[in-house]
């Protein structure tokens, strides 16, 4: 219980400190370009750390900051690279961004269990040589950032931001409390839930990994191909379908097909989500602000719901089907709540400021 109510902690200090990392790095000199080599220097610093826990503080600490400059680079990369892609291939574009995420979960099973063989302190220090490389490897090859308009005395309304945009925010923290089951369960409730052993879990958490790899490049196709509002409903529904199935699947065969679908869908509705907010926020500057209040949602109810499900597991004796019904029903409600724009104030009243 303490292990959770701590890294609800830590997720929420997270998301507050991507939110002020973003604003102090829009006015850093050089821009996001040398405000990306920063966060990928601490992010890879913080690997080499934590291969020497000095205590619980330091460990704390590094792993805070790892959480804090990961989310800052969510939302930079997304600004720095997008202003540079024509708005017919931003969907397809913002997918190749977050192709990252998925090769990331997929590498986890491939990089990180030769290297615990070795020990955990080589298991970070590895991790930090491949953050290193992976660094030094983009290092010149972000993108400079768009010359700003000219600052103006002029005084020019404010257009207040669309109800759809508190909408969005909503349905992406029910997306997040619905993706934690299958990432963090999945292979517990096969290799011990369904009593088929480690081999087969490595097995299909190898499928999650496929799909998580196809996610966000197909997501962003979709965002490009039907618009992401159109993308976010099909998809969502498509997610509805394969956890419920996932709780009464028992077949290899059924379970790999499933875990493609539902691992495409945590990096894969990032791209789909960003893709939302162009359409509604017209202005880049705002698109920022907006896209990084959408990643705080996102990681603090994805922490919230982490520590939900681990205390609910506990408390009906390990139960998975529980957890992956119950995560179809939060996406279902991001579904829902798409319904109740209807209702919401169309806007508040335009404000007006000085530039």
């Amino acid at each position: 219980m303490w292990r959770g109510a701590a890294c609800v902690g830590l997720s929420s200090r997270r998301a507050t400190g991507v939110t002020r990392v973003h604003s102090v790095a829009s006015r850093a000199p050089g821009g996001n370009k040398n405000a990306l080599r920063l966060m990928m220097l601490l992010v890879t610093a913080a690997f080499f750390a934590c291969a020497f826990p000095l205590s619980v503080g330091w460990f704390f600490g590094w792993r805070l900051l790892s959480g804090i400059t990961g989310g800052a680079i969510m939302v930079l990369v997304a600004a720095t690279v997008l202003p540079h892609v024509p708005a017919s291939r931003k969907g397809l574009a913002s997918g190749a961004i977050f192709l990252g995420i998925g090769l990331g979960i997929a590498g986890s099973g491939t990089i990180v269990p030769p290297l615990l063989g070795l020990g955990l302190q080589a298991t970070w220090l590895g991790l930090g040589g491949l953050s290193l490389l992976l660094t030094a490897l983009s290092w010149f090859g972000w993108p400079a950032d768009l010359p700003h308009a000219i600052a103006t005395h002029e005084v020019v309304p404010v257009e207040p931001t669309p109800s759809a945009v508190y909408l969005l925010f909503g349905q992406y923290a029910f997306m997040a409390a619905g993706l934690v089951p299958a990432m963090v369960f999945l292979v517990d409730y096969v290799a011990r839930g369904l009593g088929a052993g480690a081999h087969m879990g490595a097995r299909v958490w190898v499928m999650y990994g496929l799909g998580a790899i196809v996610g966000p490049v197909s997501y962003g196709f979709l965002a490009d191909r039907l618009g992401a509002r159109t993308g976010i409903r099909l998809v969502l529904v498509v997610q509805v379908i394969a956890l419920g199935l996932l709780a009464f699947s028992h077949t290899f065969m059924a379970l790999a097909v499933l875990a493609v679908i539902i691992g495409s869908f945590p990096p894969g509705i990032v791209p789909l989500a960003l893709a939302r907010v162009h359409e509604l926020v017209p202005d880049h500057h705002r698109q920022q602000i907006a896209w990084s209040r959408a990643t705080v949602s996102f990681a603090t109810f994805q922490a919230l719901a982490g520590f939900a499900y681990s205390a609910l597991f506990n408390a009906t004796g390990g139960h998975h089907a529980w957890l992956f019904m119950i995560a179809a029903g939060a996406i279902t409600v991001a579904v829902l709540l798409e319904h109740a724009l209807k209702w919401l104030p169309s806007a508040s009243e335009p404000h007006v400021c000085e530039n």
